[in-house]
């Protein structure tokens, strides 16, 4: 499955993400891991004490991967070098690409028990959220003080409100089996946000 240029390590790791991602903790076994990796028992022990220590990797690594995709499309970078709006940067962080039908790949971490049971496990998970929900309430913060948002919004409560758009949509989209919830989410939260902006 994966090119023989992938270091194992780097092997039993994004195994180990992707096991997460679609079956959870308790669904992804060792020999799972082993099978989709293609490495063999004592090439995993070698690598890792366990199934813990892998298992925090992949959250790792899953985490890192989205504070650095919502960072690009937060950014707000545009092609003559001029910032962005607060309200353009949000709304490329809420229109980006995703794998809507397959969820949140952090977010999904939540709904796991053995993942919450454990603080290891569960604090990559609560860092990177509340990473997210930060950096968010800035970018709105800038948006008030530039009079691009309605006078008196609370800009934490906003961010909330975003973080759980994106999620909430993610289990509405699941739900029904088609991305257009999630797309009527985010079309919603952005014409609230900014009501004298016609519908994209």
């Amino acid at each position: 499955m994966y090119s023989k240029d992938v270091s194992t390590p780097d092997r039993l790791i994004e195994a180990t993400r992707e096991l997460l991602w679609d079956r959870g903790y308790v669904g992804t076994s060792p020999k799972a891991i082993q099978q989709r990796a293609g490495a063999g028992q004592g090439s995993m022990y070698h690598h890792f004490t366990g199934k813990p220590e892998l298992a925090l990797a992949a959250i790792r690594r899953t985490a890192g991967e989205l504070r650095a995709t919502a960072e690009a499309a937060l950014r707000g970078d545009t092609a003559d070098d001029g910032a962005a709006s607060a309200y353009d940067r949000i709304s490329a962080y809420l229109r980006r690409e995703r794998e809507v039908l397959r969820g949140c790949p952090v977010g999904r971490l939540t709904m796991d028990p053995d993942i919450m049971a454990d603080e290891t496990l569960r604090a990559p998970v609560d860092q990177t959220l509340d990473w997210l929900r930060e950096r968010l309430a800035g970018i709105v913060e800038e948006g008030l003080e530039r009079g691009e948002f309605t006078p008196g919004l609370d800009a934490e409560e906003i961010a909330s409100a975003i973080l759980a758009t994106v999620q909430g949509g993610y289990v509405l989209a699941r739900a029904s089996g088609s991305p257009a919830a999630f797309d009527s989410g985010v079309r919603g939260l952005l014409a609230l946000l900014a009501p004298n902006r016609p519908r994209a």
